[in-house]
């Protein structure tokens, strides 16, 4: 039988959920601020799928060389 994504998924989240609670966080704390931070994310989402493909028609400008001791 092939291994699902989700599998892997549910063991790192575990994994994730574990390190919180060794340093002394209540696992429904973490569960909630899991939660809290997944519907922000879904939202940002909605908003924008891919924010990379926004790009400015602007070009970017490189920094200025020319600070005092770039003249030594």
């Amino acid at each position: 039988m092939t291994k699902d994504w989700r599998d892997d998924l549910s063991l790192k989240l575990e994994d994730f959920i574990h390190t919180f609670v060794v340093k002394g966080a209540k696992a429904t704390d973490v569960y909630d601020a899991i939660q809290n931070e997944l519907d922000r994310l879904r939202i940002a989402y909605d908003r924008d799928p891919d924010p990379a493909d926004d790009q400015s028609d602007e070009a970017v400008e490189e920094p200025s060389n020319d600070w005092p001791a770039s003249q030594a």
